[in-house]
């Protein structure tokens, strides 16, 4: 503002010396009669520099001296009016005539205006100074006037005012850059919550009024237009304002309540990032953050925020969002041996979040799933090619590995209809097949069952026959679940929370008789599947001759029921469908075959399919019975898929629950948010300290001992750890003497 003034002072000066040499020469009058009226100009020009306010101190001290000079310049002005009185009496007498205000000129008027104008810019230029060093505190009445200056005026002078507060709401306590103080400062906490409750909650209303933009919702076309007028040039900073201060406080807070509040209310204006990418990329990290790192209803409003600009935005940060939902999914699978179930319930929710963002685009996500089952694909490779080495398995049989397989198991049952994904239904049923088959001992039972499951999900929802029997089948000629167990009845276990078992639990009862009812629920699974089609007869075949021979075989008794039991209810599937297949006309190549037993397909009313329901039900109460109270993570996590249009209600404005969730302890609230790259990074599936853990030649006593060292390494100090090793040789000693000597007296005898 001071540059663009002295520009006009000079510009002004360099004119009126130019006209000056010309009118000296040729008419002397008017060049005294352009002075004068240059000299009104001139303290014109002079006033409204005055109100544009000063601030720097050494152009006000350059003013204040201008001003100074002015009252001299003043009666100079006299003399040459009254010289020009005596020299040029008619052109004085015309003056006097038509513009005698001009010649009305008092000197000591200007003189006491020039005194006035010097002590008025010499008390701003104090008052400058002092407000440096002080702050404006913003009161409650301060902001009860702008917002009902705003809803009731819609004043713009109000809004601005507010939306200055709101950005020193969201920037308290920090440090400025240059050490100086905030122009404003908030001193109440009941300030602070009135400026949120009521930005968050109004602010996009009026923001969109004021662009003329839809009240609710649009698209990115929708903006690309709205940048193009004179609304958005004029107001559209306003909204960058807006949405630059609410980043910056879901940057610093860390109460998880707080920060769900305020990305609910951002959403709404979501859309408006489509006009800011440099804030759009930050935004979408601070979701994915809340995502993968946030507990209770946090990942659901995440979810909801991300899956709206996806939405809205498309390819401008569809493919940002599906990168970053996959590593971050990744992220929260690495886990230890076992998992408990509030922890399994949480990545299942993650999963389906995936599902539902994944099927957003299915023609963009296809590059990005193809890729990434191709990463998985390549460690099983190479886990079958050093298949002689010493834990090349490792790398596959982790949790990390097994969820991501499940992950898109569960896109490709999501959105089975769709032409895009059906292709690699093929490549990952092969790579689970393949996992299933890596190691096949008893000691992964538990993670081949996980794979023969997600086998069968495939299988129902694409209607494609995927040979799971034998997979199960060979699990009962394994000596774990065709004899007596040696191990005593153990503890009961959940298949579903551990991926392998150490050596005394796999002789235990109790494993053996939950490995024989997973058995034969899923073995029932797959073949109620095909229980309707016209060649079950054939299908079933093998598994029964297969099923007979274990019932010969076996000598525990629970087993041998439990598997005559299944054969019972396929073979009267058997007769139910060649009951059928007697009175058909068609050959198996018509495709009037894909209509046989349609209707009683959908009402389920093959014996095998009965007999699933029913193992359905006791696997659920065997289930329930193994957990004293059961865990949810979050209200709606457990119930996502179900209840996700119920979510998308909420998003309606509640003053209340704003007024709750910004409390008086949360003015100052930091937390980190660490950079994540764009591009996934290669899994890392396990750790050489992870390996040691899996090792098929230690016994569980060895594994406990293992586990009990790497616990003294972490916690115990040098000189503990000397007088432990002392303690257990001393130990060791007195129990192996005992020992020898029943062994001398045992071979004496």
């Amino acid at each position: 503002m001071h540059l663009r003034e002295c520009a006009s002072f000079a510009a002004l000066a360099f004119g009126w010396s130019f006209a000056c040499l010309v009118l000296s020469r040729f008419c002397p009058s008017l060049l005294f009669l352009g002075f004068v009226r240059g000299k009104h100009r001139y303290i014109a020009m002079r006033g409204d520099y005055e109100m544009s306010g000063i601030e720097d101190s050494d152009e006000s001290t350059h003013g204040i001296k201008r001003l100074a000079s002015s009252g001299s310049k003043a009666k100079e002005h006299v003399k040459q009016l009254q010289r020009l009185q005596e020299k040029d009496p008619e052109f004085y007498q015309y003056l006097k005539e038509h513009d005698k205000e001009l010649l009305e000129f008092d000197a000591e008027e200007i003189d006491d205006e020039a005194d006035t104008d010097v002590e008025v810019d010499a008390d701003t230029h104090v008052a400058v100074q002092e407000d440096k060093q002080t702050e404006k505190a913003i009161t409650a009445a301060m902001v009860d006037y702008w917002c009902k200056a705003i809803k009731d005026y819609k004043s713009l002078h109000a809004l601005k005012s507010l939306l200055r507060a709101f950005r020193t709401a969201c920037h308290h306590g920090d440090d400025s850059e240059d050490g100086s103080t905030p122009k404003l400062n908030i001193i109440s906490s009941s300030v602070f919550n009135k400026i949120m409750v009521f930005v968050l909650n109004e602010m996009d209303f009026i923001l969109r009024g004021l662009l003329n933009a839809p009240n609710t919702g649009g698209k990115k076309e929708t903006i690309k237009n709205l940048m193009a007028t004179n609304l958005w040039n004029k107001y559209g900073m306003l909204m960058k304002s807006y949405l630059s201060s609410a980043l910056h406080i879901l940057t610093q807070m860390t109460d998880e309540q707080m920060i769900s509040f305020t990305l609910k209310r951002v959403k709404a204006s979501a859309v408006f990032l489509a006009a800011f990418p440099a804030l759009l990329r930050k935004y979408m990290k601070v979701a994915l953050h809340s995502w993968g790192r946030g507990r209770g209803a946090l990942p659901v409003v995440s979810f909801l925020f991300m899956r709206d600009l996806c939405v809205r935005l498309g390819s401008d940060c569809l493919d940002v969002c599906l990168k970053g939902v996959y590593k971050a999914y990744v992220l929260n699978c690495k886990l230890s041996k076992s998992i408990s179930r509030s922890k399994l319930q949480h990545i299942q929710f993650l999963g389906n979040c995936v599902a539902e963002l994944y099927g957003i685009n299915p023609l963009a996500a296809y590059q990005h799933i193809f890729m990434y089952i191709r990463q998985l694909a390549v460690v099983l490779r190479g886990a079958l090619t050093e298949k002689g080495t010493k834990k090349a398995y490792q790398k596959v049989y982790d949790w990390q590995f097994i969820f991501c397989l499940e992950v898109w198991t569960g896109v490709i049952c999501a959105f089975n209809l769709e032409a895009d994904f059906r292709p690699l239904a093929y490549p990952l049923t092969q790579i689970i097949y393949g996992v299933a088959s890596l190691v096949p001992t008893a000691r992964y039972f538990p993670l081949r069952m996980r794979c023969i499951r997600m086998l069968n999900r495939i299988a129902e929802a694409t209607g494609t026959f995927i040979p799971v029997s034998s997979l199960l089948l060979d699990m009962l000629e394994m000596k774990e679940l065709n004899g007596h167990p040696t191990g005593g009845v153990g503890k009961a276990i959940d298949l579903l929370y551990v991926k392998q078992v150490d050596k005394t639990t796999l002789k235990t009862h109790l494993f053996q008789e939950a490995c024989l009812y997973s058995l034969v629920e899923e073995l029932a699974e797959h073949l109620s599947q095909w229980s309707y089609s016209v060649a079950f007869f054939e299908l079933s075949f093998i598994p029964l001759v297969r099923l007979r021979s274990f019932c010969k075989s076996t000598k525990v008794d629970r087993l041998r029921r439990e598997i005559k039991e299944l054969v019972r209810q396929v073979e009267a599937s058997c007769e139910f469908t060649n009951s059928r297949r007697t009175k058909i006309e068609f050959l198996p190549n018509d495709p009037a075959s894909a209509l046989f037993l349609k209707a009683e397909k959908e009402s389920g009313d093959s014996p095998l399919s009965k007999f699933v329901s029913y193992l359905r039900q006791r696997s659920k109460q065997r289930n329930d019975s193994l957990v004293e109270s059961s865990v949810l993570v979050g209200a709606e996590s457990s119930v996502f898929r179900k209840k996700l249009p119920e979510l998308d209600e909420e998003d309606e404005q509640d003053p209340e629950e704003g007024a709750a969730v910004f409390s008086a302890s949360c003015f100052k609230m930091c937390i980190h948010i660490k950079q994540n790259e764009d591009v996934v990074e290669d899994l890392v599936l396990s750790s050489e300290e992870d390996d040691n853990d899996f090792d098929e030649g230690k016994d569980g006593d060895e594994m406990n001992q293992h586990s009990v060292k790497q616990d003294k390494k972490l916690t115990a100090s040098s000189s503990d750890r000397k007088e432990r090793k002392k303690k257990s040789a001393t130990d060791f000693k007195k129990q192996s003497k005992p020992r020898k000597k029943k062994a001398k007296k045992a071979v004496k005898t």
